[in-house]
């Protein structure tokens, strides 16, 4: 299977995007979605990394419990929050005395449908810590997207506010300034720092008129996405601009190497989605299971790459495996810009 999905946009596009988001994004629009390379990733196998970096092993069928085994980074917080479940149900059930620290390789129960019993006499787990002065010491396991989650603030925020260069390299025992903002999801309530001045908002560009025509004749399709990208917790005009640049939310669209519909799902992928990330069997030939999917691998990427988006896009458009490997491809460069000129479009 290879690593590389698609081929890079026609080399005109490349020339459009230098002359501008505008008229790049006037050519997607008018383009045809359905010449693109495949979409099917490494092996379809588990959520946690293999030794060589490529894709994890199978999870377990639906009839018996849900496993996720831990790999470097992870945290009880970005797991839960990957599985839909709550931090609280996911300690107790696997008996979890102290859930700031987890190792690698730790095999965790998932609570839901099909979660094993809790072990007998689990203890407690403590409650997050609050707090203190508006300042976080980074953790093992932390990054700069579960940090900016768990205090509700923003990514762009907390890297602004502690003028960090290199947004993917945080270390342990860093202290990281929380802007003004809600309290921590689970932490009791507490004397909100000040706010920061908001930074100046520009105002979004204007969609050139064509395009603009298409987005209103396509807006069930634009609120499908919409819904699922706020239940996956993914950036909305993020969400959009992907599902714009792979298909222009056509579900009818199907590349000539079989990826499907709106989000570009190749089968193999939808079957993957379905049984290590939503725990049920995905049609990629229906729009809403369609959107879902591919909205939820934009989050598995986002969460396993530190809400990175450059990086997000490259692992969708070439590869986990080899985003792993090798980075970013020059290749992915031109669709990695695209989307982001598409992102201001759509407000983001």
């Amino acid at each position: 299977m290879p690593e590389i999905r698609k081929l890079a946009p026609a080399a005109c596009l490349g020339i459009l995007l230098a002359a501008g988001p505008f008229l790049a994004a006037a050519v997607l629009a008018a383009s045809d979605a359905g010449e693109r390379a495949d979409n099917e990733m490494a092996a379809p196998v588990s959520l946690t990394r293999s030794s060589g970096g490529g894709a994890p092993a199978r999870t377990s069928p639906a009839s018996a419990p849900r496993v996720h085994i831990v790999a470097r980074g992870e945290n009880l917080w970005s797991i839960a929050r990957f599985y839909r479940v709550s931090l609280s149900e996911l300690v107790r059930v696997n008996g979890i005395s102290n859930a700031s620290r987890i190792r690698v390789g730790l095999r965790l129960t998932i609570p839901g449908e099909n979660a094993a019993p809790p072990p007998a006499a689990a203890t407690p787990p403590p409650a997050p810590p609050s707090p203190t002065g508006g300042v976080h010491v980074v953790a093992r396991g932390d990054n700069l997207w579960s940090i900016a989650r768990f205090y509700r603030v923003s990514l762009s925020a907390l890297i602004s506010t502690n003028r960090i260069a290199d947004a993917s390299r945080i270390r342990t025992g860093q202290r990281l300034t929380i802007p003004g903002g809600p309290p921590p999801i689970t932490a009791p309530a507490a004397a909100p720092a000040p706010a920061p001045a908001p930074p100046p908002v520009s105002a979004a560009p204007a969609m050139p008129p064509r395009m603009a025509e298409l987005v209103a004749q396509r807006s069930p399709i634009r609120q499908l996405i919409t819904e699922e990208a706020t239940a996956a917790g993914v950036p909305v005009p993020f969400a959009l601009a992907v599902a714009w640049q792979e298909s222009g939310w056509r579900q009818d669209v199907v590349s000539s190497a079989g990826a499907i519909g709106v989000m570009q799902l190749m089968p193999g992928t939808a079957r993957w989605i379905g049984e290590a990330m939503l725990g049920r069997p995905v049609n990629p030939k229906d729009a809403r299971h369609n959107v879902r999917a591919g909205v939820r691998l934009l989050a598995y990427y986002l969460a396993r790459y530190g809400g990175n988006r450059d990086l997000t896009l490259a692992a969708y458009y070439q590869g986990q495996g080899a985003v792993d490997r090798h980075g970013i491809y020059p290749v992915s460069r031109t669709y990695i810009a695209s989307i982001n000129a598409l992102v201001r479009l759509f407000g983001g």
